[in-house]
């Protein structure tokens, strides 16, 4: 019996509503495009190409995070902007992310991992645009909104594509490249704005998502997904370039079949399916760590960070603020080196415990300075030590509590729900971020000793939660993970 009559071909069997379709499958007939099958098959494309493409999508997911610490002074110095207006323009985003987290799993589920990151792709362009051209906060604003949503849809696709097309002893560090890409981009906005004006810089923020646009029609649509939509010759071309065409796959597409056999018969998904705990428990753990990692405070410090090195006395704050950012950057690298070596949960352990660490030292060094002169030595040495203690929060982050949420997420999710409960994990994470990237200039300004407080009590609760309900999922393939909970 063949994959299509055990998925039952003969019922109804869900369609994508666009179809992406791959450029290995088109070879044969458009070779006048393409080339002829033979050299195709001579040059297969590697994970490693297809990560490095839609890595794209996370870098403009970093660009817009990164955006508004170097251009808070020259904006509202143009547009005459308030501080509650410009405030309301870095969170708004975050309330376009959670629009497109909402959409993110039934869009991916309908057209596919490709397909999604095209449509996450236009309104990022748009939402640029827009704000480069802003002569008001009308236009900022719609801007602002338009890049969110696709930058919320971008948050879930891309880290689910690389879980579904890495072979399982790459994919924790092909899993990171995403938070990688993040926090290349966040460097990138604070390198770029200290050399370019803010409308410039909007301008530049098109280029991941031009580039990623025809890059999409380069790479093979994720074998699961086309597994489970039941387009069994195309799941197994897909999956063949993708490992390579001497690798024998036929263990590997017998998994798939396996796993996607009880799914490609459904015609929805419906929320009363989380009550059992063969998917609540997984996703209880993917919102969980998102949550968290949200909670953690990072995000307040990366959209503000120019402020906070201000009030800690820097003056080259703006500076001061690229070099997190590149800092940042070697330090998720190195967590990239390291996830497949140590494993998912001793680098959430070690990531939760050093922020909680390097948390309690900032907060001290902020309810001390309040205690003594300004023109005093010890302020200067606490200002220091608040430099220091953010550092190192960020590098602690950067190590576990940055990429390794988005990726244990991916891993976890059943298949026949990954959809409707990735919508969900990434909508709680995004309206975490909302709200701590909306209220840290309050709080920042009321009392940064008392927020980097709160900030450091989430990380220890952290170091608990991955302790009793994180499982390694280093070594397994998606299939044996998703078992693990039934």
């Amino acid at each position: 019996m063949s994959f299509r009559e055990e998925s039952g071909e003969g019922g109804e069997l869900r369609k994508p509503f666009l179809h992406t379709g791959s450029w290995y499958r088109m070879g044969s007939t458009q070779s006048s495009m393409m080339g002829s099958s033979q050299a195709i098959r001579d040059n297969s494309i590697s994970v490693l190409a297809c990560v490095l493409i839609v890595a794209l999508g996370p870098i403009q997911f970093g660009f817009t995070c990164g955006y508004s610490s170097p251009t808070q002074l020259p904006m509202t110095k143009e547009l005459h902007l308030t501080v509650s207006e410009f405030s309301l323009f870095g969170s708004l985003s975050n309330v376009g992310a959670m629009v497109g987290a909402i959409a993110s799993g039934q869009i991916a589920e309908y057209i596919g991992r490709k397909g999604s990151l095209m449509i996450a792709a236009i309104p990022n362009i748009i939402g640029w645009l827009a704000i480069s051209f802003a002569t008001d906060v009308s236009f900022l604003y719609m801007g602002r909104l338009l890049e969110g949503f696709g930058v919320g849809i971008i948050s879930y696709v891309v880290p689910v594509y690389i879980a579904e097309v890495a072979p399982q002893n790459l994919r924790g560090g092909l899993g990171s490249v995403n938070q990688l890409s993040v926090t290349i981009g966040i460097m990138l906005s604070y390198l770029l704005g200290l050399f370019v004006n803010w409308r410039f810089l909007a301008v530049l923020g098109t280029l991941p998502c031009l580039v990623l646009i025809p890059g999409l029609f380069f790479i093979p649509e994720s074998p699961r997904w086309l597994a489970k939509m039941g387009m069994t010759d195309d799941f197994e071309a897909s999956l063949q370039v993708l490992r390579g065409f001497d690798t024998d796959i036929t263990q590997e597409v017998n998994e798939i079949k396996r796993s996607v056999a009880s799914t490609s018969r459904r015609t929805a998904i419906r929320f009363a399916d989380l009550k059992h705990r063969r998917y609540w428990l997984p996703l209880m753990i993917g919102i969980g760590l998102l949550v968290l990692q949200q909670l953690s405070g990072t995000n307040g410090v990366i959209f503000y960070s120019t402020q906070i090195f201000e009030s800690a006395g820097i003056s080259s704050s703006s500076v001061a603020t690229f070099g997190l950012g590149a800092i940042q950057v070697i330090a998720t690298a190195i967590s990239t080196w390291l996830v497949d070596k140590t494993g998912r949960r001793l680098l959430l352990m070690v990531s939760s415990l050093g922020m909680t660490l390097s948390l309690l030292l900032v907060s001290v060094a902020f309810f001390l300075k309040g205690l003594v002169d300004e023109t005093s030595t010890l302020y200067g040495v606490l200002g220091m030590l608040t430099v220091i203690g953010v550092v190192f929060m960020i590098v602690s982050f950067s190590l576990g509590m940055g990429p390794i949420p988005w990726l244990i997420m991916s891993e976890i999710l059943p298949v026949k729900i990954k959809g409707l409960a990735g919508s969900v994990a990434t909508l709680a994470n995004w309206f975490c971020s909302w709200g701590i990237t909306a209220t840290a200039p309050l709080l920042l300004s009321w009392s940064s000793g008392g927020t980097f407080t709160f900030y450091m009590l989430m990380c220890a609760f952290t170091v608990a939660f991955v302790h009793i309900w994180v499982p390694e999922t280093k070594g397994r393939t998606l299939e044996e993970i998703q078992s693990s909970f039934r």
